[in-house]
């Protein structure tokens, strides 16, 4: 700890009721010149049956503004507390900060239904900026020891899938450039009248493209929330979305606001010439006809369907063939969005904490088809290969029980058969490899089927696939690569015999008729979605003895 750190100090906090005589109480608080003449942050609670309502807020004046709240008839008022936090460095500029992190931290607490405040106010540099991260965690730990279940332990919340698809994240130099780019184009073509524009986001796994997409639906939904509709292809990130725009109040029900595309496409009560539709995850979308959607693009019936629609795309993340792009038609999607000023890409790798050699190495790895050199200076980033699949499970359990590494999965290439249960089955499909043998795909029974696959405890147990992982991240992942993955005569190479991913390896009919394999796109599109989960480390062990071999060369020769 350096010594700017040591010498920053603890924040003044009031705990005191909600009310007129709350007000007084803060009088009586020692150093009560902080919380009453200075830049505060408040939190108004209250607690019932083990469930949270809470109101974030900052203001110049605290007993001003709870007068105001008073006045304003504040639902929290009856039989609520008050915390009001108060910091010798506090200016404007930092208590919309802390408050936004506030926010940012409280939206992944589960016990909260109810989370209010209005505003999204993330600031970008001021002084003393470099201090906020240690003011924030002293407030927490310090507000933890009045109510740990509204404050637990802060690695908890930020495991928590809420946490990491929250509006309220400090947005990147290039997010924040691209969500004002969005935001105005937005208000231009509401005010200008234009039809059916599509804005497309790009970037590639771990870009930031989720958490962008979150803060402009919050920020879009507090200026034209009866229009404004979040769709993903996803059953997991469906539950996600749904729960953080119930929590915020976007939506009064599930899947009011946010919901899966064809639910969009086909409801007529969703018709509205001035609806603005975000999309997260779009190369999960249908371009053909699949079971109850009747259409043959989902992308171009949503456009149809809205005003404005904003899509985040990673052509590197499609996994199905009846998700599948031609070359040609994604050309035209990006020509007509760069015409009209709508095209965003993102660039910057967020979600991994490695250098760009280990990045590169993945890379090359999935599409180049070749094992380079092992990275060797990568400090932050465990990339570490297995002789032993066993080994490789116990090493990420530890790593899941312990705090600090926080939530690990394992992982596996869609190589071993998997169909939905009948009603009554209790037989579990499993991943098989080299005497690991684990349940495969989400079928232990879930502990809260509110929470997205990786949460639930149990699945520390099992194996996940790409859909169950993709739009996710870990601290750790493990990943089995199965034997559609192979090492032969110096080439990595994908066999579409050993997959058992019929959407990958069946054959696509193109808009010229002809029927043609895409297994060579969509393979190693699977396997960079699972080696780009883990945001501190990479476990990998390999099936095929050939690319084990080379694998753990690699890593012998760093």
């Amino acid at each position: 700890m350096s010594k700017r750190e040591k010498s920053i100090s603890t924040p003044i906090i009031g705990n005191v009721p909600f009310s007129e005589d709350g007000l007084k109480q803060l009088e009586r608080i020692d150093n009560k010149k902080l919380l009453l003449e200075y830049p505060t942050v408040y939190i108004i609670y209250s607690e019932r049956n083990g469930t949270y309502q809470v109101y974030v807020g900052e203001t110049n004046n605290i007993k001003q503004r709870t007068k105001e709240h008073f006045r304003e008839g504040n639902r929290y008022a009856k039989g609520s507390n008050m915390f009001v936090i108060g910091h010798e460095h506090f200016n404007k500029s930092l208590t919309l900060d802390i408050e936004n992190k506030f926010m940012l931290y409280l939206t992944g607490n589960e016990v909260i239904k109810n989370l209010s405040n209005k505003r999204d106010n993330p600031q970008y540099r001021y002084f003393p900026y470099e201090e906020m991260n240690q003011i924030f965690s002293k407030s927490w730990k310090k507000l933890r020891k009045n109510e740990q279940s509204l404050f637990p332990i802060e690695k908890v919340i930020e495991d928590n899938a809420l946490f990491k698809a929250s509006p309220f994240h400090k947005l990147t130099m290039e997010q924040f450039e691209a969500r004002d780019k969005i935001i105005n184009r937005v208000k231009e073509v509401l005010n200008k009248g234009n039809d059916h524009q599509l804005i497309l986001v790009e970037g590639a796994a771990g870009s930031g493209k989720t958490v962008l997409l979150s803060s402009l639906f919050y920020a879009l939904s507090e200026e034209n929330n009866e229009n404004t509709y979040m769709l993903v292809n996803h059953d997991e990130q469906v539950k996600v979305y749904n729960n953080i725009a119930k929590k915020l109040g976007l939506q009064k029900r599930l899947n009011e606001k946010v919901m899966k595309p064809t639910s969009f496409i086909i409801n007529d009560k969703f018709e509205n010439e001035d609806n603005i539709v975000l999309v997260d995850e779009a190369h999960l979308l249908w371009t053909q006809g699949k079971q109850s959607y009747q259409g043959q693009n989902q992308l171009q019936d949503i456009i149809k369907k809205s005003r404005i629609t904003i899509a985040v795309f990673d052509p590197q993340q499609v996994l199905r063939t009846q998700q599948y792009v031609e070359d040609d038609d994604l050309r035209k999607i990006e020509e007509n969005a760069k015409n009209n000023g709508n095209l965003i890409e993102l660039k910057k790798q967020l979600r991994m904490n490695a250098s760009q050699e280990t990045i590169d190495w993945i890379k090359t790895f999935v599409y180049r088809q070749e094992i380079i050199p092992f990275p060797k200076n990568d400090v932050k980033y465990d990339l570490k290969i297995f002789d032993d699949p066993r080994d490789m499970y116990e090493q990420l359990k530890i790593k899941n029980q312990n705090q600090e590494s926080g939530l690990s999965r394992i992982l596996a290439t869609f190589d071993w058969e998997f169909k939905e249960k009948k009603s009554g089955t209790t037989d579990l499909y499993k991943v098989e490899v080299d005497g690991l043998s684990l349940p495969w795909n989400n079928q232990l029974k879930s502990s809260n089927k509110y929470l997205s696959w990786a949460e639930r405890p149990e699945t520390i147990n099992e194996a996940g696939s790409t859909y169950t992982i993709q739009g996710f991240d870990l601290n750790y992942s493990a990943v089995i690569i199965g034997p559609s993955v192979k090492y032969r005569d110096g080439k990595v190479i994908y066999d579409p015999d050993f997959s058992a991913n019929k959407n990958a390896t069946n054959k696509r009919t193109l808009k010229n008729g002809k029927k043609q394999k895409i297994y060579d796109t969509l393979l190693p599109n699977e396997l960079n979605v699972l080696l780009t989960r883990g945001i501190n480390g990479l476990y990998i062990y390999a099936a095929d003895k050939e690319l084990r071999r080379a694998l753990l060369h690699s890593q012998k020769n760093r």
